[in-house]
């Protein structure tokens, strides 16, 4: 990626990526969408509305403070997804401002998430964030835990469960990836085939600016690109 392209240049670079990995499918409908949420953390306004004006519709923001910063100033209508780990103490600002929070990983939160609801007349988008890899310096429920996890979700009125999100631990070799990926796949297939009562499940979030392409080629329907589009972080350019 050279550094004079443009965010508009580089989008159009991803999108080609993403056609050409789900060309490349083999266990995976080739003809499923793929939906590309542009990363934006600690990177300025003016570069969220640019690569909306590009055709960007789904912005990924990690942190809750720095989505509610911006979104006062983007002037820029967008779906809104929480990508990053979400404490108990920022959930009514989360429900107030995310459509979809990718990063659900006990009930305890869940449940906080469907008190904020509530209160809100809304019924929250939810994605449980699972942790096959076993790494402890990751959030996510374990795969021995999963199934209990659904089942009370299920039981919340106020939040909707859309499916699962999964982090690769950030292997050298990225091909190491696959297999995660596959056995992730496998399990949003069989949960979509028990998919519980009040389930919509329907997105499976995995991939990367350094795996997307393998994730979407393993059965990612969103995926999470940040560097790719934007370049390296700028930490002291929020532009808010």
């Amino acid at each position: 990626m050279s550094d004079d392209m443009t965010i508009e240049m580089r989008i159009r670079e991803v999108r080609a990526a993403i056609a050409a990995a789900r060309a490349r499918r083999v266990h995976v409908p080739v003809e499923a969408p793929v939906e590309l949420i542009a990363v934006t953390k600690n990177h300025p306004v003016e570069a969220m509305r640019e690569a909306i004006d590009a055709g960007i519709m789904s912005i990924g923001e990690n942190r809750v403070q720095e989505a509610l910063d911006k979104a006062e100033n983007l002037e820029r209508e967008v779906k809104w997804h929480l990508i990053g780990h979400l404490q108990t103490n920022k959930v009514k600002h989360a429900v107030r401002q995310f459509d979809l929070i990718h990063s659900v990983d006990s009930l305890r939160l869940a449940r906080e998430i469907n008190k904020a609801a509530e209160k809100f007349g809304k019924v929250q988008n939810i994605l449980v964030q699972v942790n096959l890899a076993r790494e402890d310096t990751k959030s996510g429920v374990y795969r021995e835990d999963l199934d209990e996890l659904l089942m009370a979700v299920d039981a919340l009125p106020c939040v909707r469960l859309q499916g699962f999100m999964c982090i690769a631990p950030n292997y050298e070799d990225v091909e190491e990836c696959r297999p995660l990926f596959r056995a992730m796949y496998e399990l949003f297939q069989q949960a979509k085939q028990r998919e519980p009562r009040t389930a919509d499940i329907r997105y499976l979030s995995m991939g990367m600016t350094h795996d997307y392409g393998i994730a979407v080629e393993e059965g990612a329907n969103l995926v999470r690109v940040g560097t790719a589009i934007f370049g390296a972080r700028q930490y002291n350019a929020l532009g808010v």
